[in-house]
């Protein structure tokens, strides 16, 4: 690949609700994408946040901060069930379509790993290379607000960077996009391709999706997932108390890419499944970094330092 070639990546955007709750459904959705977004010439395709199988929306529907109630115990042992148990090869067929494709896959899913007993359930970001292995797991350091009831909070394990054609690729949960410190983590691995996985609402990315972009003198993705009232599924427990106060649209989307001078290279997009596609030039980036770079000639180390724990928090470690 010449230099030229390596300054420029398609990427794909999928904006898409999923089969909601049910991840072999949901599973075979995301495979579409991939193909449809490897036949437009994609090497980077990006789904929403915890889009496998879904975001908990019941929460704020039908009063989940009860405690000890059946409803919410229900609701919760459902989703539990519905998780991605990663070591027991959940992802292979993701995995493998990225593999046979050559592209990469960026997926927000809901994670049930065995390292912290399979009954928690945490929210990650999948990266997965064009080779079809799985490159980082990234947990979202702190669920925002009702989703503290179902989701656990992670750890720094996967605040990690991928080379891809030329870019380095990382991204966040949501409103951990929000969190300085998380993202100069990413910045500090030279990080110029920024992927922020939403659940889904243009209220959340038409702003920051820019201001990350300008910060970091980088490319800035926002994915959404979208939700409609008529994409509940009929067999959902306890769907009665979630359709009594569910509006029409419980996520409208608001997808969209900012270039490193805060410009959109594509305008956020609501109301409607789609897969955006898009041609970015590296050479944007290294014009805009001339005034400022963030981590490099305008940091200051010297003055100001991140340490960042990457090890993987487990409750015990054995020595036999």
């Amino acid at each position: 690949m010449t230099s030229k070639q390596q300054d420029h990546i398609t990427v794909a955007l999928a904006q898409i609700a999923p089969v909601w709750l049910n991840r072999v459904a949901t599973t075979a959705k995301i495979i579409d994408y991939i193909q449809q977004a490897a036949k437009e010439g994609a090497r980077l395709v990006c789904f929403g946040e915890t889009l496998l199988p879904g975001y908990p929306f019941w929460l704020d529907l039908t009063d989940g901060a009860r405690f000890n109630d059946d409803v919410q115990k229900d609701l919760h042992a459902f989703y539990v069930q519905q998780g991605v148990d990663i070591e027991a090869g959940d992802l292979e067929s993701i995995c493998l379509a990225a593999k046979t494709h050559k592209i990469a896959v960026m997926l927000g899913c809901l994670e049930r790993p065995k390292d912290r007993t399979g009954y928690s359930v945490y929210c990650s970001c999948v990266y997965i290379g064009t080779d079809g292995m799985i490159g980082s797991v990234h947990r979202k350091l702190m669920p925002t607000y009702e989703e503290r009831l179902t989701w656990a909070a992670g750890d720094g394990h996967g605040l990690r960077t991928h080379a891809l054609d030329g870019f380095t690729v990382g991204g966040l949960n949501c409103w951990e996009n929000w969190m300085p410190l998380s993202r100069a983590a990413l910045y500090a691995q030279g990080e110029d391709l920024h992927v922020g996985i939403w659940p889904g609402n243009l209220r959340n990315t038409e702003d920051l999706t820019r201001f990350i972009a300008k910060e970091g003198r980088s490319f800035s993705i926002a994915v959404s997932g979208l939700m409609r009232k008529q994409d509940i599924p009929a067999d959902t427990p306890h769907l009665d108390k979630i359709l009594a106060r569910c509006p029409e649209m419980l996520a409208n989307g608001g997808s969209c890419i900012a270039a490193p001078d805060g410009s959109w290279v594509v305008e956020p997009v609501v109301d409607r499944e789609c897969l955006l596609i898009a041609t970015l030039n590296r050479n944007q980036v290294r014009r805009e970094r001339q005034n400022f770079d963030v981590t490099g000639h305008y940091s200051r180390p010297d003055v100001t330092r991140l340490v960042v724990n990457r090890q993987r928090q487990t409750l015990a470690s054995f020595e036999d």
